[in-house]
């Protein structure tokens, strides 16, 4: 198989099969992000030859052990999804010719990705079985998603995403907790509760920003223009956000970034969730959360 660099997959596509089809991200101006660092290069799609041998090696070894059939691949890279139709198209022809049990395919995307492509593009991709996308909207703060430099606003989250609904895609979203900078959590948290409860995501995944020193988010922090929030401020932000969402979804704190890992179904268990994190924010320390984000030496 062609592995590029450090491969990185939602916690919920542990069971999906991960094929390189591009590798690092088109936008890579973040300032808080350090997880493509380890390549040469900005972007790069795989070439089809290359997607296509995987495919074959693929098939070759679920057809000799005789073990369960893949109905799901998980396109890797930080957003495949800003490929052309034509060429979206083209991979998933590829993959129901080599493995015809897959039902649905999934990738990373940025809601930028989505602006180029008609409504005839998005239905007919989701014909081709595209479907689940994870999308960090980050935030729905416009005025930290302009600092930050994620190239998009807050109209443009809900305006992609009620297209990719008329497709029938769906998505979940990816949430940065501590974006918006220290003392404007809980209001960052508030905005982005107002996006989501406009949009349709299936799973809201909450990741606790980690501050690299590589990033052009630590240099920032270092001229004096953003200070982070403390970590049981980020558990206050969570809880904010939680408390005012409205929709049916799943809320997941899941990844390594998290001292505590959690979810549960919304609102069925809003309860539930804001309770352990009341526990959270009255009996822990901030030096024991603050041993916890030292310790997470890479996302």
């Amino acid at each position: 198989m062609h592995y590029t660099g450090t491969i990185w997959r939602p916690p919920y596509e542990a069971a999906s099969l991960l094929l390189e089809v591009t590798a690092g991200c088109t936008h890579h101006k973040c300032k808080f992000c350090t997880l493509y660092h380890d390549l040469p290069f900005k972007f790069r799609m795989s070439p089809i030859k290359d997607i296509e041998e995987d495919l074959r090696e693929v098939k070759k070894t679920v057809r000799g052990s005789g073990s369960e059939q893949i109905d799901r691949v998980f396109l890797t890279g930080a957003n495949p999804f800003v490929l052309s139709y034509d060429k979206l198209a083209a991979i998933a022809q590829q993959i129901h010719k080599y493995l015809p049990t897959v039902k649905s395919i999934g990738s990373f995307a940025r809601i930028t990705d989505v602006i180029p492509k008609t409504d005839e593009e998005l239905a007919k991709l989701q014909a081709f079985g595209y479907d689940g996308l994870t999308i960090g909207i980050e935030t729905g703060d416009d005025e930290a998603l302009r600092f930050m430099n994620k190239g998009y606003t807050s109209s443009d989250i809900y305006e992609q995403c009620h297209r990719l609904d008329t497709a029938g895609i769906h998505y979940s979203f990816f949430y940065l907790v501590s974006i918006s900078g220290a003392g404007r959590g809980e209001s960052g948290a508030k905005l982005t509760a107002d996006v989501c409860n406009r949009t349709h995501p299936t799973l809201i995944g909450a990741n606790m920003l980690t501050i690299y020193p590589d990033s052009e988010l630590y240099a920032e922090i270092q001229r004096g223009n953003w200070r982070e929030e403390s970590e049981l401020e980020k558990y206050k932000e969570v809880r904010t956000l939680i408390e005012n969402l409205q929709i049916p979804t799943i809320f997941a704190a899941m990844g390594a970034s998290n001292a505590y890992q959690f979810h549960g179904q919304l609102p069925k268990d809003k309860k539930k969730l804001l309770s352990f994190l009341d526990k959270i924010i009255k009996n822990d320390s901030e030096e024991e959360l603050q041993m916890y984000r030292k310790s997470v030496s890479h996302l």
